[in-house]
């Protein structure tokens, strides 16, 4: 069977959602809460892995790190979408690079840890290239998903499930100052985080031995993190594999003083796994999926349609994903960006 034409069976859903969760969780804990085997559980976990088919990635929140985040809109002459695409999606500061359709339009996410990273990319970098005719930037506001598990197949776990597995909070304070303040991430951080980008499940010794500190420390410091909320963990599996055909980005213009509320209404629907508020004259942004194109259809009529404070809506259908937020794609499979 094609890898694009695979749809995963009932455990490998539910394995894929209780990663979800919690995607360091110990094997043992997913099959009680599963009612299976370790031995079973790691199996699975092993055959999807191996065969590119999903990651766990832990990644830092931009808006608790203070990275520099934009969403960008590139125009490009026809037949450079995927030379354009390529070249951005093998930069470490890009994730989610998808060709729209069409063909001449191509989007990111690019998060920088500086200031001049990210200008030098949006003032110098890309208006050099000959085949790149506009670029739209938008600065990342808010994310209204942030931090939420997001599950759109059938057969999800039940909430007592979704309970026993979700981790526990470490608390917010000692090392960061107050929840809303910037967490400051130090060198040893960003080298842990980088083998936490490639694979969130990483033990500690892997983790302490690229951070340069003790494992007790670098435990400390995973939790501490992920209860501030600046280290979030999640999987990346295509869509397709969970029965999902279409994915569409929509971008929407709505009035400032309903803004906070379409962005939550939008993050409560289970078709979209991002929504946020963005600058510019559309100041939301979100990503649909939906099981085809009627299915699509019926959620802008119905879903954003009764959002009566959208006042203009953009829809583009995804062409090709060609990264993710730390991973390369054919279409199918997820190879690492290395």
């Amino acid at each position: 069977m094609n890898d694009g034409e695979q749809v995963f069976d009932l455990l490998d859903r539910r394995l894929v959602q209780a990663l979800m969760v919690d995607g360091r969780a110990a094997f043992s804990r997913i099959a009680a809460v599963l009612g299976t085997t370790d031995q079973t559980v790691i199996r699975r976990y092993r055959r999807l892995r191996g065969a590119g088919l999903l990651r766990v990635i832990g990644l830092p929140e931009g808006e608790r790190v203070g990275l520099y985040e934009s969403r960008l809109r590139i125009q490009c002459v026809p037949g450079a979408a995927v030379a354009i695409a390529e070249a951005l999606a093998r930069r470490p500061d890009t994730g989610w690079v998808k060709i729209f359709s069409g063909g001449t339009e191509v989007g990111c996410l690019v998060s920088s840890r500086t200031r001049e990273d990210h200008e030098a990319l949006l003032l110098r970098k890309l208006p050099r290239t000959r085949q790149v005719t506009g670029v739209t930037a938008q600065t990342m506001l808010h994310e209204y998903t942030a931090g939420g598990v997001r599950w759109f197949a059938r057969d999800g776990l039940t909430p007592e499930q979704i309970a026993e597995l979700a981790p526990a909070s470490a608390p917010v304070g000692g090392e960061g100052g107050e929840a809303e303040d910037v967490v400051r991430l130090d060198d040893a951080d960003h080298a842990m985080l980088a083998v936490l980008a490639r694979d969130g499940r990483a033990g500690y010794p892997e983790l302490a031995a690229a951070a340069g500190r003790s494992e007790s420390t670098v435990r400390r410091r995973v939790e501490y993190l992920r209860g501030s909320g600046a280290l979030s963990f999640d999987v990346e599996v295509h869509s397709a594999h969970l029965g999902f055909g279409i994915e569409a980005g929509i971008s929407a213009t709505v009035a400032p003083s309903e803004l906070a509320a379409v962005g939550r209404a939008l993050a409560g629907h289970p078709q979209v796994p991002f929504a946020a508020a963005v600058t510019g004259a559309a100041n939301l942004a979100a990503t649909v999926l939906c099981r085809d194109q009627r299915d699509l259809y019926r959620y802008l009529t119905e879903g954003v349609g009764a959002l009566t404070a959208v006042h203009r809506l953009e829809v583009l259908p995804v062409l090709r994903q060609v990264k993710r937020a730390g991973l390369l794609s054919d279409g199918s499979r997820l190879y690492d960006a290395s």
